[in-house]
């Protein structure tokens, strides 16, 4: 199944692009798809303990399962007053 991945702020910088396509098993999770980002942009990998997941605009944890069609957000911590 295809996917789409928003990336945003430091995570955005890592991977050089804001929306990125991903194919994805049948069963996939978001951390299936976290690691998959992380194994190909190694920058990433330090703020997966940190960083919001949401999938079509609602949060989601990383044992979430996708399907087809799905978007996938990844949100770094913010901070700011």
């Amino acid at each position: 199944m295809r996917v789409t991945v928003r990336l945003f702020a430091r995570l955005r910088d890592i991977a050089g692009a804001s929306e990125l396509a991903r194919d994805a098993a049948a069963g996939a999770t978001i951390g299936d798809i976290w690691r998959q980002l992380a194994a190909e942009f190694p920058g990433l990998a330090p703020y997966e303990r940190s960083i919001s997941s949401a999938v079509n605009a609602d949060y989601a944890r990383m044992d979430h399962v996708i399907g087809e069609g799905d978007e996938i957000a990844f949100l770094p911590p913010v901070s700011g007053g």
